[in-house]
């Protein structure tokens, strides 16, 4: 790992409820966690997401007014100094800034569309410049690797539409076929990218499917291949999956169910990208989010109505989790950011 395990991190986690961001010390080589800072925000604080330098992070309010709050990480104790802010056109469900760092793309749940704002040398954020329809229930908006595409979760209407990127002048337009059609009534929610580039992930919300895609990168395509249920085999309830994310080396994937309160520990097939399950975590109640540090040996799952995240220890054989440390946070945590300092 290019991570060296003394190397510390922070951790910042959103705090819907309480309407602030906890900001935590994360020790690798003592697997725990330290307060640094409580930063009160002011507003439903929900989805995070940092530039490609990682050394702004990005927060948006889903209360009125909506907006897209930026802070300035300090590279030394990982601490927020508030940079600016900008309004958003509506409550988004999720952010992502662009690969150039100049884009931060905002999808809207209740609003069925997706908008881009310009970012500015410094980090801060302007209003939207763009806004494009989206199908029902527009929950994640993602760049490819290459920066050329953006690919837009519609839960809804069982579609992940498919834009054309131009980094220079920020604009999107659709592709030709402008969706992948999902399968009916998975209600796909969050999508990640293998770092092969061949393969990616969609989250079904609804029947907490996890999905192989192939990606065509060079024309910006996704085609459905194959699906694993994610749900404990003595499950019974209304699904209810909220996260998937990959180890940086791409062996393992996770993903969290909320009705459940678990996590699945599935096993990449690095030719084929197929899935195979190594189990199930039992985690913080109603895990909404999760996160998984760069050097893919901490995981950290936010519960929603425990109001407080766990701390596991990744088995780099097996991929299975080790708890080593639960913490109190803010009322409602729902993401996690993590930064390396050197």
């Amino acid at each position: 790992m290019s991570v060296s395990p003394s190397t510390p991190a922070t951790v910042y986690v959103s705090n819907a409820d309480s309407r602030d961001i906890s900001v935590l010390r994360l020790d690798r080589e003592h697997g725990s966690l330290s307060l640094v800072q409580t930063l009160p925000v002011g507003g439903m604080v929900m989805p995070l997401a940092l530039s490609p330098q990682r050394h702004v992070l990005y927060a948006a309010l889903r209360s009125e007014p909506y907006a897209v709050l930026a802070f300035t990480i300090d590279p030394a104790t990982g601490r927020l100094s508030e940079l600016g802010r900008a309004a958003l056109p509506d409550s988004m469900a999720y952010i992502a800034a662009d690969h150039s760092g100049r884009w931060l793309f905002a999808a809207s749940y209740g609003g069925n569309r997706a908008s881009l704002s310009p970012i500015a040398a410094d980090g801060q954020p302007a209003p939207a410049v763009q806004i494009v329809p989206n199908g029902k229930n527009a929950h994640a908006a993602i760049p490819d690797a290459a920066n050329r595409h953006v690919y837009i979760t519609s839960l809804g209407t069982d579609q992940v539409f498919q834009w054309r990127f131009d980094a220079g002048s920020g604009q999107l337009t659709a592709n030709d076929p402008p969706t992948m059609e999902a399968r009916a009534g998975s209600g796909p929610r969050h999508l990640v990218f293998h770092p092969n580039g061949r393969h990616a992930y969609l989250l079904g919300e609804l029947d907490a499917t996890v999905e192989l895609l192939e990606v065509d990168a060079g024309r910006g395509q996704l085609r459905r291949k194959q699906h694993w249920p994610t749900l404990p085999p003595d499950f019974t309830g209304k699904a209810w999956a909220a996260d998937l994310h990959l180890t940086p080396d791409g062996r393992f994937l996770y993903t969290c169910e909320r009705t459940s309160s678990t996590l699945a520990i599935w096993r990449v097939d690095a030719a084929s990208g197929a899935l195979s399950l190594v189990g199930h975590q039992t985690t913080e109640q109603q895990p909404r989010g999760f996160q998984i540090d760069s050097s893919g040996r901490w995981l950290i799952a936010a519960g929603q109505v425990s109001h407080a995240i766990t701390l596991y220890k990744i088995d780099p054989d097996s991929g299975r989790l080790n708890a080593t440390q639960r913490m109190n946070v803010g009322q409602g945590p729902n993401w996690i950011e993590i930064v390396d300092h050197h």
